[in-house]
């Protein structure tokens, strides 16, 4: 069974720094895109930061210069998050569209890690 294992979350001051990571557990063939969302309270989830198909990335004008997500050769993703903000709190999602099969790709979400900025 494929999952999405998330760690790095957790409480920090204004200023701050926290590294997230997202391993894909399980067999696949590929990673076609990878990268990671948020939610906060009372908003809609939107995109951090991701790789896409073609191997660009791509980030939420909030964060560009902040945060940084790159990979290692395996299966895992991580974003450094530096210079952090009150509003950069919220719980984060990792999300991976992968080749599970040589059918099709299916997209899968991690269970969410909460981030929390304190001013």
């Amino acid at each position: 069974q494929v999952q999405l294992v998330e760690s790095g979350g957790g409480l920090v001051q204004t200023g701050g720094s926290l590294r997230l990571s997202c391993t894909v557990s399980g067999s696949i063939i590929s990673i076609n895109a990878m990268g990671w969302y948020r939610q906060a309270p009372g908003k809609q989830r939107e995109l951090v930061a991701g790789f896409t198909s073609g191997g660009t990335t791509n980030y939420a004008d909030s964060v560009k210069g902040r945060f940084t997500i790159f990979r290692d050769n395996g299966k895992t993703v991580f974003l450094q998050m530096n210079s952090l903000k009150p509003e950069d709190t919220a719980v984060y999602y990792c999300n991976a569209d992968l080749w599970d099969s040589i059918v099709a790709t299916h997209v899968y979400w991690g269970q969410g890690t909460q981030v929390t900025v304190s001013s």
